[in-house]
């Protein structure tokens, strides 16, 4: 149980490192000089001290929605999988009960921009809608096909069996997940092509649309809370789409998951610095991208024999 708690807090604590670390990759890749990946964890300390200044339309939504947006987030994050064999988990996490709490999560992300009255947070609400009617079917459809590989629905136990027996039959299946899976971590985490985390274009903003009118403490836990959920979709990736390393004695699994967390971040830093973001009406077409090859990781599934 210690463990299990451990490995939680540790994933808590490692969030703002790694969006802070893709921030850096970037700019190193980019040879420009790099911030500090420690960077957040200053901005955080930074807000949380400023002063909160409310628009004269704002509600009790925009004061308790912070909360409201993390909460379920912490929720999801208690959920994870296990980094070991044999290691205690909560043992009720399915693809609707982690996409519900993260859909959660965006609803109360909507409101607060809808909350502002202001012409940026509706428009940055709306497409965040626009993007999550996606995004969800489409992590429901991997997340299953993933348990089906592993013929358990219980994720947990999922990231457990494809370590300890890998099925080598349908391995394109797997990686057609994977795929899959990866394209929906960059959107549901506003990144590029789907969203660019470090903008303030009206024209192309998202995410930061939702926020522009936050400060303070309020502001703080909105990072937060998206750091935490860039971390809990990299460590879905680490446990099930890198199925290795369960057998390792704990505090070593424990590391090469650490591990693994750091390699999807240096994966999304790459595939950032290679790609230009798209428009708004193409993104449903990467969408649909991610969707067809969840599909196409079911057919080969059962044509393979499943």
């Amino acid at each position: 149980m210690s463990a299990y708690f451990f490995t939680l807090l540790s994933v808590l604590l490692l969030a703002p490192l790694l969006t802070g670390s893709i921030k850096s990759l970037k700019m190193w890749l980019l040879f420009r000089r790099p911030v500090s990946p420690l960077q957040p964890y200053t901005d955080f300390s930074k807000l949380i001290q400023k002063e909160v200044v409310l628009s004269h339309e704002a509600s009790w939504l925009t004061v308790w929605g912070p909360y409201l947006v993390l909460t379920p987030i912490v929720a999801a994050i208690l959920l994870l999988p296990p980094v070991n064999q044999n290691a205690f988990f909560l043992d009720w996490t399915d693809a609707f009960t982690l996409t519900g709490l993260l859909a959660l999560s965006t609803f109360f992300l909507m409101l607060i921009g809808l909350d502002q009255a202001s012409g940026f947070g509706g428009l940055g609400a709306s497409r965040e809608a626009f993007i999550a009617a996606l995004v969800e079917p489409a992590m429901i459809l991997t997340m299953f096909s993933v348990s089906l590989l592993a013929g358990h629905l219980d994720l947990g136990l999922a990231a457990q069996t494809l370590d300890a027996d890998f099925p080598k039959a349908h391995a394109a299946s797997f990686l057609f997940a994977a795929l899959a899976f990866f394209i929906l971590l960059l959107a549901e985490n506003g990144r590029i092509p789907v969203d660019n985390p470090e903008t303030h274009l009206e024209l192309t903003m998202v995410h930061e649309a939702m926020i522009l009118d936050l400060s303070g403490w309020q502001l703080a836990l909105i990072e937060s809370a998206a750091s935490l959920k860039f971390a809990f979709f990299a460590a879905i990736f680490a446990t099930l789409f890198l199925p290795f390393g369960g057998q390792l004695p704990w505090f070593l699994a424990l590391v090469l998951f650490w591990v693994k967390l750091f390699l999807v971040a240096l994966a999304v830093a790459l595939v950032e610095v290679n790609t230009a973001k798209l428009r708004l009406f193409k993104v449903p077409n990467l969408l649909a991208v991610a969707i067809l090859l969840s599909f196409f990781s079911l057919i080969l599934f059962y044509l393979g024999g499943g």
